[in-house]
């Protein structure tokens, strides 16, 4: 068995790395024509809260448009389900009597 270069696996590494970035990659934004002083402030209050400008304003940005109170839906079906009455019993033995057949394909009218 002939031995592979120690660079082969250097370069199938990097080339993994790569792949991964590029799919994975979280998007970018850039603001033009930003103050002087708005650019500023944002400095400050970063520096006030002990983070980079960049780190600041993702801080805004994401309480901006996810704010704290909004409906989260996992939150919002357990309070229904305690407001139903129902318990982890109940779950339970929904689960225990559920049919596990799979379904059977659906079939379109042309299919012979």
């Amino acid at each position: 068995m002939m031995e592979l270069a120690p660079c082969w696996h250097f370069t199938i590494l990097i080339s993994t790395l790569s792949v991964f970035e590029k799919r994975y990659q979280m998007p970018a934004v850039t603001i033009r024509n930003l103050s002087e002083a708005a650019h500023r402030a944002l400095k400050l209050r970063a520096a006030h809260h002990g983070r980079s400008t960049e780190a600041e304003i993702r801080d805004i940005l994401e309480a901006a448009v996810r704010p704290a109170d909004r409906l989260r839906i996992g939150s919002a079906l357990s309070a229904l389900s305690r407001e139903a009455g129902l318990t982890n019993q109940d779950f339970e033995a929904l689960e225990q009597s559920r049919d596990r057949t799979p379904a059977a394909p659906m079939r379109l009218a042309d299919e012979t």
